[in-house]
């Protein structure tokens, strides 16, 4: 399907307003220490944010592995986002995965704000370009 140009500026519009809610409930998630939920919320704000730039670049994926290596191909390899910020995102992908289906897995206050503040700053970058 062709999506015209207003469509298309309407779902990167809306994935952008999910990104940023997503970002601010992992905020009143990490000061409630409801921290399995914040870690959830973290990945998702940089997940919406690859998909709106997924759908600037009139690329689509069906797996979340699939964005992520479409957005490491395209944009780290080439240098044109530094390297750290497909780190970041791996990271935030690996600890919800942790997070949803590992029950052994527990997270600290420290990691899950660390993760808070590099993924703020992903999403900067990654807006850039959209």
């Amino acid at each position: 399907m062709t999506l015209s140009t207003e469509d298309r500026q309407n779902l990167i519009n809306l994935n952008l307003k999910k990104a940023d809610e997503s970002l601010n409930d992992a905020k009143i998630l990490i000061e409630n220490n409801r921290l399995f939920g914040s870690i959830n919320r973290i990945y998702y704000s940089i997940f919406y944010s690859l998909s709106a730039l997924a759908i600037k670049y009139e690329f689509s994926a069906s797996k979340h592995s699939q964005l992520i290596g479409w957005f490491n191909k395209k944009f780290i390899k080439e240098n044109i986002i530094r390297k750290e910020i497909g780190k970041i995102i791996r990271e935030a992908f690996e600890k919800r995965m942790k997070g949803d289906y590992d029950a052994l897995t527990c997270f600290t206050k420290i990691e899950v704000e660390n993760l808070f503040e590099k993924i703020k700053k992903a999403i900067f970058e990654i807006r850039k370009f959209i």
